[in-house]
């Protein structure tokens, strides 16, 4: 798949980072497919122990060739398997999609909608716009301590800077070094456009928040993380 020549429908390239999913993966494809956008999806198993590589291996058979599943050996974090996922993607446009039900690919339609107008080249989608998403506490306090330092220490403006719908214009990240392999890609990803001088629209989006008992892997740790490296990358 090449760039869409100008007059050509735009193309989607989903990077879709999977570890240990094997009860929502296929759920989430299927609705990554059904969405009707010229797309390309890539997805990476990041070394996933619990079934999760054999139903894609058996998954991918079925599928067109813009479909692609790559596969880390061992567990490597987030950050890792959406750089493995940005070597592939060929597309106008490049959004991640976790693995699990959380995010719905139905909105791809309005996050796309400002890059297609040409009012920016990086899209946001926000829980926190004209929802009231269901998130636990501590997630929604971690989210907002983030997303005050990222506007206090970027001049930014956003509301959801930990989001997982980050949509970009693919020359905005196919030149990008990043080097954080966990969830620290977020902050990474959000510092590295605001320190290009690119501005980052948000639109709402739906959200449903999973606890740590139906798979959720976030946690403190990553928070503590996500601080250093926004302090970092400001220096």
């Amino acid at each position: 798949m090449s760039p869409s020549e100008p007059g050509d429908p735009l193309r989607l390239s989903i990077i879709v980072p999977v570890y240990n999913e094997r009860y929502t993966i296929i759920d989430v494809l299927t609705r990554v497919l059904a969405v009707d956008l010229e797309k390309q999806i890539v997805v990476v198993d990041d070394g996933s122990t619990d079934g999760t590589a054999e139903l894609l291996e058996d998954w991918v058979r079925r599928q067109p060739d813009w479909v692609a599943v790559r596969r880390h050996v061992t567990n490597q974090g987030k950050g890792a398997a959406v750089r493995t996922g940005l070597r592939e993607v060929t597309g106008d446009y490049v959004i991640i999609q976790d693995g699990d039900l959380e995010y719905d690919p139905s909105d791809y339609s309005k996050l796309l909608a400002p890059l297609v107008e040409g009012d920016t080249r990086v899209v946001y989608g926000s829980r926190f716009l004209g929802n009231n998403p269901r998130m636990f506490f501590s997630q929604r306090v971690g989210n907002v301590v983030l997303t005050m330092l990222t506007n206090l220490l970027y001049g930014a403006s956003l509301t959801d800077m930990e989001t997982c719908y980050k949509l970009f214009a693919r020359e905005v990240v196919s030149g990008m070094t990043l080097t954080g392999n966990r969830f620290n890609v977020e902050p990474e990803l959000t510092a590295k456009v605001l320190r290009k001088g690119l501005e980052i629209v948000e639109v709402p989006v739906s959200y449903v928040g999973r606890p740590y008992a139906e798979g959720k892997k976030i946690n403190w740790r990553d928070f503590v993380s996500a601080v250093w490296t926004l302090l970092r990358l400001r220096v």
